[in-house]
């Protein structure tokens, strides 16, 4: 009766600590005045960290690779430069070009400029702007540095995904990006969200399936997958597939909503890189080089 009991209480405890855990985290690592540390911000810097890392594990312990190590560094912050800028390129064309046709200052400048000076910082970024920026500045470094493409994506794309982890689980700790209400005990309260209602916790959703499922698959094949650039084909279908499915569970944007036919804008925009991941992986079984 008595281990009964006990086994309830902590059931159900661990049940309310779950749901209740986004109001229980602060977003702020620590703040020394106006400064402040953000754990987004930090995890997205050990996001890189890792990718860099297993890149560079890579080259010293696989023979497959011409790139040297100073080359991996360059591509590198060719590959970030083209991350941000194409993400908040992608969220203005994608997400809120109507808007940011009328405030095209505040596109890269953080303050709001029709009703005076006032800053407001700078939101939205978009993931599969941010694929397109790193294709286009990944493509410059290359042929700037006579570089193959193939090789450099077959290189970088096995350890992308495990990256996904830690930014989506930034988003979570932020308490952004969550999911539509749920009666489900898995459903969490998001603090930002409105309501009080029970959502899908996407972003865990996110971290596990796009992030540790994806960099699993792509890491374990990554020897195996012919011919060169055959890697971005199965990354784009891979990652397509699985975020078309999340965003079933994901809210959409408030000021987009559904798109076309209950789709969302993100769906649509994972329905193109699957057609894409397929359309490369045909085109790449023909090339010669």
């Amino acid at each position: 009766m008595v281990t009964e009991i006990l086994s309830n209480f902590m059931q159900d405890s661990g049940i309310a600590w779950w749901q209740h855990l986004p109001g229980s985290m602060s977003p702020v690592l620590f703040e020394l005045g106006p400064l402040k540390l953000r754990y987004y911000g930090l995890m997205y810097v050990v996001a890189f960290a890792v990718v860099y890392t297993l890149v560079l594990f890579r080259i010293k312990k696989e023979a497959a690779f011409s790139i040297s190590k100073a080359q991996v560094g360059d591509l590198a912050t060719a590959i970030i430069l083209g991350l941000i800028i194409g993400a908040r390129l992608g969220y203005v064309v994608f997400y809120n070009f109507s808007y940011y046709l009328g405030h095209p200052l505040e596109i890269f400048f953080p303050f709001e400029f029709s009703n005076g000076l006032r800053f407001v910082g700078i939101a939205g970024m978009s993931y599969h702007g941010g694929l397109i920026g790193v294709v286009i500045g990944s493509l410059f470094y290359c042929r700037k540095n006579r570089i193959s493409f193939w090789e450099a994506a077959d290189l970088f794309i096995p350890a992308i995904p495990l990256g996904y982890t830690f930014g989506r689980l930034g988003n979570f700790i932020n308490g952004e990006l969550y999911g539509r209400v749920t009666t489900h005990s898995i459903g969490m309260v998001f603090p930002h969200a409105p309501g009080n209602s029970l959502r899908h916790p996407t972003q865990l959703y996110e971290a596990f399936f796009e992030g540790i499922f994806l960099f699993c698959i792509l890491w374990l094949t990554r020897k195996k997958l012919k011919p060169a650039g055959a890697s971005i084909a199965v990354y784009l279908m891979g990652y397509g597939i699985v975020r078309f499915f999340i965003e079933f569970f994901r809210e959409p944007d408030e000021h987009i909503g559904f798109v076309a036919m209950s789709l969302t804008m993100g769906q649509l925009l994972c329905l193109s890189m699957i057609a894409c991941g397929l359309a490369l992986l045909l085109l790449r079984a023909r090339a010669k080089d």
